[in-house]
């Protein structure tokens, strides 16, 4: 990378922007090349932390930069050349609709349309990198400037704590680096907040943490809120339309009540299952149709590599994002894991039955409140009927059979723990029962996850006889 061109090229970026520390760093690099220690230095004063960042590590910048910077530069004078033309063609459509021939004005309706591609800038997302990921800031960068303009305000780089293949969302989490976009996306504020990432002092991590917690928070409500509307549909074959369709008296509860901020969430984490699902089913008829995302290489067909971006509910780096919660049971470990993709958001002790709790897959077809009329009986104050057979998911009055075989199949749970559960996971949730899966640990989060009631979710006319 010792170009003249490349050196021009990076002298105007960074003269069109003259805060991307990016550039800057990329130019300082191509004067080091080229003998010119004076302007590399200053070009490294300009660059801040991400000089900071990347020197430390074992491997050099490649060319695979420079072009990404170009592309990023790329992508951002299009997308400004097309919100124009959108504009103007905008103006155009509404002289020919609204003027005829005749020169009077009419009004024309026209159908919304289900898929809106219009990405609304979030205020916090969060990159999640794994321990295989050796190189994270670079990984960030690479995904910033992919996301270019619809990049969050402020991005968080965190590394969840992993073990046999999952990420714990209430382990031991480590906040690597924050990236706050100021002054439009010219401008990117790197702050470094782990010594082993940068090799250096980081900079206090207490106000990152603190955007952090609160964004994890509404990621849990973004996910059940979410998994709530992908059952619903699946069960009624239709959207629903407003909050209130999923807070519904017993045995439509698929929500147990709400929480703070989630009325506000509920349309746009609607729509964005909606494309999601639409995208999803779009795939499958044009893979079925032999036009799926797929390169000839040597006459087979390859997938082609998945850009990385920020997309999710929340502004998480996730693939998998737009998956449900789910409940995994392992009979090895006697655990009990709320699950989304491969990370386990929740995870109790449970007491099972043995050769009596059967394994394979069920689901939530009922969540009821205090069965039989009691919050203190057998089955504790909260159930959740299994496939609609006589196996659930309960509480129990004898607390010591927790991490045993003493029921005749059921889960049993204590009270403050099928509590939780009956919160965050809806109605129509996906069960699995399995032999050897979860960690052993359990994860008891300072304050759990709670929906304020709104409806009645007892079911007097029934008595349960639950294989307890």
């Amino acid at each position: 990378m010792e170009s003249p061109d490349d050196i021009f090229y990076l002298k105007q970026f960074v003269n069109q922007h003259p805060n991307n520390q990016m550039g800057w760093y990329l130019l300082g690099k191509q004067y080091l090349l080229a003998g010119k220690e004076g302007k590399a230095n200053y070009c490294f004063l300009k660059a801040g932390e991400v000089y900071d960042a990347f020197e430390d590590e074992s491997h050099p910048l490649s060319d695979n930069q420079l072009q990404q910077l170009k592309a990023w530069d790329k992508q951002h004078k299009k997308k400004k050349l097309a919100r124009r033309t959108a504009l103007l063609a905008g103006l155009l459509l509404f002289v020919v609709v609204m003027i005829p021939a005749n020169g009077a004005l009419k009004r024309e309706t026209t159908p919304e349309p289900l898929i809106v591609a219009e990405n609304q800038q979030l205020p916090v997302g969060v990159v999640f990198v794994t321990q295989k990921d050796r190189q994270p800031v670079g990984s960030v960068w690479n995904a910033l400037i992919a996301a270019a303009a619809d990049a969050p305000l402020l991005t968080i780089t965190a590394r969840l704590e992993e073990e046999s293949g999952w990420r714990k969302w209430k382990g031991n989490t480590k906040l690597l680096m924050a990236v706050r976009k100021e002054n439009g996306a010219s401008e990117l504020q790197t702050t470094m907040l782990d010594r082993q990432t940068c090799d250096c002092e980081p900079s206090d991590v207490s106000a990152v943490a603190k955007e952090y917690e609160k964004w994890s928070q509404e990621q849990e409500t973004h996910w059940t809120l979410a998994s709530a509307i992908i059952q619903y549909e699946r069960k009624n074959k239709k959207w629903p339309e407003k909050l209130d369709d999923l807070i519904r008296p017993y045995p439509n509860n698929y929500l147990a009540g709400e929480r703070g901020g989630m009325r506000a969430l509920f349309a746009g984490v609607s729509l964005k299952v909606k494309n999601a699902k639409a995208q999803k089913d779009k795939s499958v008829r044009e893979q079925g149709a032999g036009k799926g995302d797929s390169t000839a290489v040597d006459g087979k067909e390859t997938p082609q590599k998945e850009k990385s971006q920020l997309v999710g509910t929340n502004g998480i780096l996730d693939k998998e994002w737009n998956q449900p919660l789910e409940i995994i049971v392992d009979k090895a470990t006697h655990r009990l894991a709320i699950v989304q993709g491969n990370i386990i958001v929740r995870s109790f002790k449970v007491g099972l039955g043995g050769e009596e709790t059967p394994e394979g897959s069920f689901y939530i077809s009922e969540k009821v409140k205090n069965p039989n009329g009691s919050d203190n009986g057998i089955f504790g104050s909260r159930g959740m009927t299994l496939s609609n057979t006589l196996y659930a998911i309960h509480g129990t009055d004898e607390p010591d059979s927790i991490g045993k075989d003493e029921s005749l199949g059921c889960v049993r749970m204590s009270k403050e723990d099928v509590e939780e559960l009956f919160d965050m996971v809806p109605l129509g949730t996906v069960v699995k029962i399995k032999n050897g899966t979860l960690p052993s640990k359990v994860q008891q989060p300072t304050e759990r996850f709670k929906l304020e009631p709104r409806q009645n979710e007892t079911n007097p006319a029934k008595v349960y006889k639950w294989l307890t």
